[in-house]
């Protein structure tokens, strides 16, 4: 059956699997996060999650140093942009909704495409400008700021957004020559260190067998989640499978119901589908300007 499809067939087909990994990853920790600290999920989750990625980076060959010196300032600061991410998109994830903070970061192709058009000079034609300021409408209906501004948890999503279009910035100026999976190695073992520092600061817990199997399973789906990344950029378009990527938030909503009971309200479901629909008329819109691969990744 799978040998019958076409090559961008079986990439979306595996498109929506890896965001399903990452997906089931947010809710793995997100059970974790119950009895918990972040700094003890990082860490645990961390250091199988960096072994996987270090085995897959072998497999595909995808393991390389020999770096240019401006090369590896760009994986710094992306390493940076990711402990940065990781921080407010897990904050936000253990306040928020699944399902809400998904929606959030439905936003980043456009908030990427305002930024490499204000600081790059990217040419973006009216049509896009109009999908950016109609994407825009569409988060304030879901994250609704009251007379006080925005709540802890919206603003630590907020913030990983912010955070992931730096990361994608950098991403972007990155040469040919850096294979993706050593990026996203040196950016797992940032989060690994950061979650070492910020121990020193919480009280770690009694690791049980449930919470650890969590862990593990947290750390095997986004394990899944890049190895199917990876593939997808070998068998697929990426102008034709990337708007797959929005199937996300249809796995974020499954799961929050299924596993914690929430469902989003009417304005929040109203503004991601706006979100969503702005998001993919400027992918399908890029598709002629760009060849280069866009940064895929969720946060870790």
């Amino acid at each position: 059956m799978i040998s019958r499809l076409t090559g961008n067939q079986l990439g979306a087909l595996l498109m929506v699997g890896s965001m399903a990994g990452f997906t089931l990853n947010d809710g793995m920790v997100k059970l974790a996060g119950q009895s918990l600290p972040l700094s003890q999920i990082l860490v645990v989750r961390g250091v199988a999650v960096s072994l996987l990625i270090y085995a897959l980076a072998r497999s595909y060959g995808g393991l390389r140093l020999s770096l240019s010196r401006r090369d590896w300032a760009l994986v710094a600061g992306r390493s940076l942009a990711e402990i940065a991410t990781t921080y407010f998109f897990l904050s936000a994830l253990l306040t928020l909704p699944i399902a809400n903070v998904t929606a959030i970061l439905q936003m980043l192709p456009l908030t990427v495409t305002l930024a490499a058009a204000l600081l790059f000079g990217e040419q973006v034609g009216w049509r896009r400008a109009t999908a950016i300021g109609v994407g825009f409408f569409g988060m304030l209906l879901i994250v609704r700021p009251g007379a006080d501004g925005f709540d802890t948890g919206t603003g630590y999503a907020l913030a990983a957004v912010i955070c992931i279009t730096a990361r994608d910035l950098f991403t972007r100026r990155m040469s040919a020559a850096v294979p993706s999976l050593t990026v996203t190695l040196m950016a797992a073992l940032s989060v690994l260190v950061f979650g070492l520092g910020l121990g020193l600061q919480e009280t770690w817990q009694p690791l049980t067998l449930p919470t650890t199997l969590i862990l593990l399973l947290a750390a095997g789906c986004i394990f899944i989640g890049y190895l199917f990344s990876v593939m997808v950029m070998r068998v697929g378009d990426v102008a034709a499978v990337s708007p797959f990527r929005y199937t996300g938030l249809l796995w974020a909503l499954l799961l929050g119901w299924l596993m914690f009971d929430n469902w989003p309200d009417t304005l929040t479901l109203i503004g991601a589908a706006i979100v969503v629909a702005a998001g993919i008329f400027s992918l399908l819109r890029e598709r002629p300007r760009r060849a280069a691969t866009p940064d895929l990744s969720p946060p870790e």
